[in-house]
C-alpha cells in the first residue's frame, strides 16, 4: 500500500511528465504552424516580386510608346532624351522623398519616448 509521501511523489512526477509532454506538443504545433506561415509568406513574396517585375516591364513599354509618339513631332533621339530626362527627374524626386522619410530622426518614436519618460518620472517620484 503506497504511503501518502510516495503517492505525492508519484503525482508530482506525473505532473512534470504531463507538463513536459504538453510543452513538447505545443512546440511541435508552433513549428508546424510557423512552417505553414512561412510557406504562405514565401508564396506571397514571390507573387509580389513577379507583380512588381511585370509592372516595371509595363512602365518600360509605356515609356517606349511615349518615345515613339514624340518621335512623330521631333527627331527620335531627341524624343528618347526628353523621356529619359523626364523619367530621371521623377525618379530623383521620388528618391529624395524616400530618403527624407527614412531619415532616422523621422523614425524616432517621439510620443512613446515622452510617455516612457513620464512613466519613469512618475515611478521614481519626480513627477512635476
Amino acid at each position: 500500500m503506497p504511503t501518502g509521501d510516495q503517492s505525492f511523489k508519484t503525482l508530482i512526477r506525473e505532473l512534470f511528465e504531463d507538463v513536459g509532454l504538453l510543452i513538447r506538443q505545443e512546440l511541435r504545433l508552433v513549428q508546424a504552424e510557423t512552417t505553414q506561415k512561412f510557406s504562405k509568406a514565401r508564396h506571397g513574396l514571390m507573387s509580389l516580386a513577379i507583380g512588381v517585375l511585370l509592372g516595371f516591364c509595363s512602365l518600360l513599354i509605356l515609356l517606349q510608346a511615349l518615345v515613339v509618339a514624340l518621335a512623330e513631332f521631333m527627331d527620335p533621339w531627341l524624343a528618347s532624351v526628353l523621356v529619359a530626362v523626364g523619367t530621371g527627374i521623377v525618379a530623383l524626386i521620388l528618391i529624395k522623398s524616400g530618403q527624407s522619410r527614412l531619415d532616422p530622426q523621422n523614425l524616432t518614436p517621439d510620443r512613446t519616448i515622452r510617455s516612457v519618460q513620464k512613466d519613469s518620472e512618475l515611478v521614481t517620484g519626480r513627477a512635476p
